[in-house]
């Protein structure tokens, strides 16, 4: 076990790497100026410098019944990301007097946050046994419009991974462009689906309201209370930072299964899951601001673990770049492939 003071430097690293963009974007929001510049500057090259220059290989620590602060941190996180939205979408739609070029930069650096930062720690929270928890990962996902992952994550993604029957798998050769309606509306469909059979299956019949219901009304509710207090500039600027998170969150799904696939049992089915069949990176940076996410295969392989114990598995499939790296060469598609089915090719080989 490492020693407790350990465990305490390494949650305050996770601490600062996540909290201090959120205050700088705040910050950003109300202040404009260079805040706006650090902002995006933070979210971006600031990361990608130090992944370069730090150490790649960083610790695991105690699963969070061993160390709480985990928790801890994620609800105060999820807490700051329900508060920041608002607040950007009101710097957005004009209330804090930003010029052109400085909403433009606020916008890819909010929506880098709450894709990269907001999206790892809301998918914590709806992996944990406790309820509140569990609702406050959901609420995250709500007000980013993207509710339906709540359910097509645990239900879908982490059953059907690198199969043709997860939405969320990118297929080789598949390009970006393709895979992000693909993946949209397939999740959304197969999430509705599955907790539908699950309903059917319940002992005793099924219990309240099927969660696809509270998953759309609060998502109307959320745009109902923008365009009330906004207007429709900031009811448009809501929109599109949504789906500017959204897509973070499937650039995500993207990379870190692209091109992997489970081999089928002689009666039809997919072998198990195993850490061959999620890219990760061991890059400390961008580790620490996205609570340990790509750390993916031990992720899948233990779902309910906390994000300051995962590893990564030796002979797990690493990508030749950090994540958030990957993600914007994602964007490129001949370039990506290129990067990436020669590590496919060496994969299968081996």
């Amino acid at each position: 076990m490492i020693p407790r003071d350990d465990a305490g430097r390494a949650m305050a690293v996770f601490a600062a790497a996540t909290v201090t963009p959120g205050g700088v974007i705040a910050i950003a929001a109300l202040a404009g100026g260079v805040w706006v510049w650090l902002a995006l500057a933070g979210m971006t090259v600031v990361v990608a410098g130090l992944d370069r220059l730090a150490a790649r290989a960083a610790p695991a620590l105690p699963d969070a019944g061993e160390f709480p602060a985990a928790d801890r941190l994620s609800a105060g996180l999820a807490l700051l990301h329900l508060a920041l939205i608002p607040l950007v979408v009101w710097a957005l739609a004009g209330g804090s007097g930003l010029g052109v070029g400085e909403r433009l930069a606020l916008f890819a650096a909010a929506g880098f946050y709450l894709g990269q930062v907001g999206n790892a720690n809301a998918h914590e929270l709806i992996h944990r046994a406790d309820l509140w928890l569990f609702r406050l990962g959901a609420a995250v996902y709500t007000a980013l419009l993207f509710a339906h992952h709540t359910s097509a994550h645990r239900h879908v993604h982490h059953r059907f991974a690198a199969t043709e029957d997860d939405p969320n798998s990118a297929r080789r050769g598949e390009s970006l462009y393709a895979f992000l309606p693909r993946a949209w509306v397939g999740s959304f469909v197969a999430g509705y689906e599955i907790e539908r059979e699950l309903r059917r299956r319940a002992q005793g019949g099924p219990r309240g309201l099927h969660p696809y219901v509270w998953y759309l009304a609060g998502m109307a509710a959320c745009l109902l209370a923008v365009a009330w207090a906004f207007g429709p500039w900031g009811l448009l600027a809501y929109l599109a930072l949504a789906g500017h998170a959204q897509v973070q969150l499937l650039v995500s799904d993207y990379v870190q299964h692209y091109g992997l696939a489970r081999g089928r049992r002689a009666d039809g089915k997919a072998m198990p899951v195993t850490p061959a069949h999620s890219w990760n990176a061991p890059h400390r940076a961008s580790a620490a601001l996205m609570l340990n996410a790509p750390r993916h295969s031990d992720h899948h392989a233990h779902p309910t673990r906390a994000f300051p114990a995962l590893t990564l598995p030796e002979g797990a499939p690493v990508l030749p770049h950090s994540l958030p790296v990957m993600g914007l060469l994602a964007f490129h598609p001949p370039r990506f492939r290129r990067v990436m089915h020669r590590r496919l090719d060496r994969l299968t080989q081996g």
